[in-house]
């Protein structure tokens, strides 16, 4: 009993502790509160000195293996005796120094401005923003854009009037230039098609065999056959040595208005009034697919080897990418405000340009990317087409021409039409245009029943017809 009494007065360890535990945390927590209450809500003060540190060492390590690059530099000229430079030692074929700094990218400016700061400093490099780098805006909202260098238009030479065809005696719609580049053929609202000397204009011969206006000619650079459309809903085939129609494409439910041809299979393309574009076996002369899908007339048609194969442009103001394999549509383009009537892809890039009212757009293809505007002919567009110097040309409803810079857009010549004697002013329409093989001669059919050949102005010279420097591409994205 002895023991346990003693057992009993011994305190229980954490009944001691328990209450040291609690006034030590207590006395902790208003330590903290007394060392940082006081500059809580205040923000902390900028080390610009530290800053200017981190920045150099990020740019030091970044560029430090081309820091040291050397520029390409003008040679001096050496001057006489009285500093007068001496001209016989200057090398004309050296680039000036404005030149210089052009041909200099952005990167290297960027390098050449790294430069190691005064004795004074502790920064290891001082950077210089570039000079195509500006900051738009202020404060935390101010954004770091890099300017774009405008392509410069290249120098096309005008063109003017050589030759003016008649025989005709309805409007000229449609024309083919045969793969020699000896002649070519029209089609006419007075339902004949023609064929005519190239280099003379002269007539030899006229073929019938429609009933109704010839909207579209074709003349394949494989067989020794020509093809013909038109309101009639006829598609024909023409043997060229017999002259004689050998088959017919049936199909259709209303007037054609557009053929094309495949480069390298042989299958034709029409495009009609019945809001569809059908695919033909040359040969079998079966129908392969039916391409619906526009809601109104197909007015133009382009063939390709690489995809897509088939691009078709409406009336219902939409341009779409066909799959040829399976005959269904790949991309509708709705970009345009206005009917569609023409197309035309260039020869060597992978775009084309699709013509409406509104505007002339070119696209990137496989996938059918709005590129820009080419945008001032105020007319409605009938036809287009496109040389291998990248000249292109557009023809409207109101006897308008005007001639483009691929590249760029800049129109570097408009000019109008002019009606044969006889004719209405309303007469003065192109429906339809193409160059030859060469590209120096340019055929337009017109509304006054002439086809006009017309060629480059030889004696201009960009002094006398100079680039307008006030020109601006158009920057809208739609």
């Amino acid at each position: 009993g002895r023991l346990i009494n003693q057992k009993q007065r011994i305190p229980n360890k954490m009944d001691i502790e328990a209450p040291e535990l609690q006034g030590l945390c207590l006395q902790s927590l208003r330590r903290t509160y007394d060392v940082y209450f006081y500059n809580n809500k205040r923000p902390l003060e900028q080390d610009w000195q530290a800053n200017k540190i981190k920045l150099a060492s990020k740019i030091d390590s970044e560029y430090r293996h081309v820091k040291n690059m050397a520029l390409p530099q003008r040679k001096k000229r050496r001057t006489d005796g009285n500093g007068q430079a001496n001209n016989q030692d200057v090398d004309n074929n050296k680039p000036t120094l404005a030149e210089v700094e052009e041909d200099v990218s952005p990167m290297q400016n960027v390098i050449s401005s790294i430069q190691s700061s005064n004795s004074n400093s502790t920064a290891i490099t001082e950077f210089k923003r570039p000079t195509d780098i500006v900051v738009a805006g202020s404060g935390n909202d101010s954004q770091i854009v890099r300017i774009k260098k405008r392509k410069k238009p290249t120098w096309h030479a005008p063109w003017k009037l050589m030759r003016v065809i008649s025989g005709h005696v309805g409007a000229v719609r449609s024309i083919a230039v045969e793969p020699g580049n000896e002649w070519f053929v029209t089609g006419s609202a007075d339902r004949t098609i023609k064929l005519w000397e190239l280099a003379t204009g002269t007539l030899r011969l006229t073929i019938t065999g429609h009933i109704a206006t010839v909207r579209g000619l074709q003349v394949s650079h494989r067989h020794n056959y020509m093809f013909s459309c038109g309101e009639d809903r006829f598609v024909n085939c023409w043997d060229l040595e017999t002259n004689k129609c050998i088959r017919h494409y049936h199909g259709h439910l209303s007037g054609v208005y557009c053929l094309a041809m495949h480069p390298e299979l042989d299958v034709l393309i029409s495009g009609g009034r019945d809001s569809t574009a059908r695919v033909w076996d040359i040969r079998t002369k079966s129908e392969i697919h039916v391409l619906s899908g526009h809601t109104s007339t197909v007015a133009s048609v382009l063939t390709q080897s690489a995809e897509p194969q088939v691009i078709t442009g409406s009336h219902d103001r939409t341009v779409r990418t066909w799959d040829l394999g399976m005959g269904k549509t790949i991309t509708t383009l709705t970009h345009h405000k206005k009917s569609i009537r023409t197309m035309v892809h260039h020869h060597d890039e992978y775009t084309f340009m699709s013509g409406g009212t509104d505007n002339l757009k070119k696209w990137k293809l496989p996938n059918a990317e709005f590129i820009h505007n080419f945008s001032g002919h105020k007319a409605t567009i009938n036809c287009m087409a496109l040389n291998e110097d990248n000249v292109l040309v557009s023809g409207g409803d109101d006897g308008s021409m005007h001639f483009w810079d691929w590249n760029t857009g800049y129109p570097f010549q408009q000019m109008q039409t002019v009606v044969q004697p006889g004719s209405l002013d309303c007469e003065a329409g192109i429906h339809a245009a193409t160059f030859d093989l060469s590209g120096s001669r340019l055929l337009t059919c017109e509304a006054d029943k002439t086809i006009k050949i017309w060629k480059e102005d030889r004696d201009a010279t960009p002094e006398t017809h100079p680039i307008n420097p006030a020109w601006r591409p158009n920057s809208s994205k739609y």
